[in-house]
């Protein structure tokens, strides 16, 4: 069962059937463009369980692999094999069972490496699949951007306080101290410059973070998003705001 509380908005029965319906509606998205369609990855349990399904035959065999390219919002400055990398995590649940063109999978780079050197190798991947230098609000970097939000309002590794946040010319940046690890973030720039871009929020404990940032409240990493296309919520019923149908 899901209720639309307005266009953007929408409210699942669970975090189950929540991961079903972005599997389906993401692999729509995909089926409906003309040429080449970027997707925008982001870690944690909820895009986890998406990634497995769009990798189940009743979704794979419909979805339009070769002309589908994958990126990562952020990283964590470890080895891929490391149990906290999102690429691994991806990998283990779609990248290995999907028949994706080995060019088509653009992961961060954590390796040979310093945290600065990556995220401008990275920038440099974005810029050189983009074609240009500066980003045009009339054709997006990116066709979809799935993002999570963290119980203090990150997003991607856009963490409250820090310089990153004010970023706005470079599109890749390092982040220092806001977490044991380096980790290596997209800024608002390339995160703004999507078709789509979608938050996926479960569980009662990020009730409270998702109505401040459906708010606006400014000092939430996540309420700063602001794509050149349109914002999607897709919820729970427990991350929801309001429980009302």
């Amino acid at each position: 069962m899901v209720a639309t509380l307005a266009s953007d908005e929408r409210i699942f029965e669970s975090a189950e059937t929540l991961a079903q319906a972005t599997a389906f509606w993401l692999c729509e998205k995909a089926e409906a463009s003309n040429g080449r369609f970027a997707i925008c990855c982001s870690g944690g349990s909820t895009p986890r369980r998406l990634y497995e399904l769009l990798a189940q035959p009743e979704i794979a065999s419909d979805f339009p692999w070769d002309h589908v390219h994958w990126f990562w919002g952020d990283e964590r400055f470890v080895p891929h094999e490391h149990p906290d990398s999102n690429y691994g995590m991806t990998r283990a649940a779609l990248l290995s069972h999907a028949p994706i063109p080995a060019g088509n999978i653009h992961p961060v780079p954590t390796q040979g490496l310093t945290p600065e050197q990556a995220a401008s190798a990275y920038e440099k991947t974005l810029r050189t699949y983009y074609g240009a230098e500066t980003l045009d609000s009339s054709r997006p970097l990116f066709d979809l951007v799935l993002l999570g939000i963290g119980d203090d309002g990150h997003t991607a590794s856009l963490f409250p306080g820090h310089p990153a946040l004010k970023e706005r010319q470079r599109w890749v940046v390092a982040v220092l101290g806001a977490k044991s690890e380096p980790r290596i973030t997209l800024t608002y720039p390339a995160l703004d410059s999507s078709r789509d871009a979608v938050f996926l929020a479960t569980g009662i404990q990020k009730r409270s973070v998702v109505r401040r940032a459906k708010a606006g409240d400014r000092t939430l990493p996540a309420s700063r998003v602001q794509p050149v296309g349109a914002l999607h919520w897709f919820v729970d019923r427990n991350a929801a705001p309001t429980s009302d149908f």
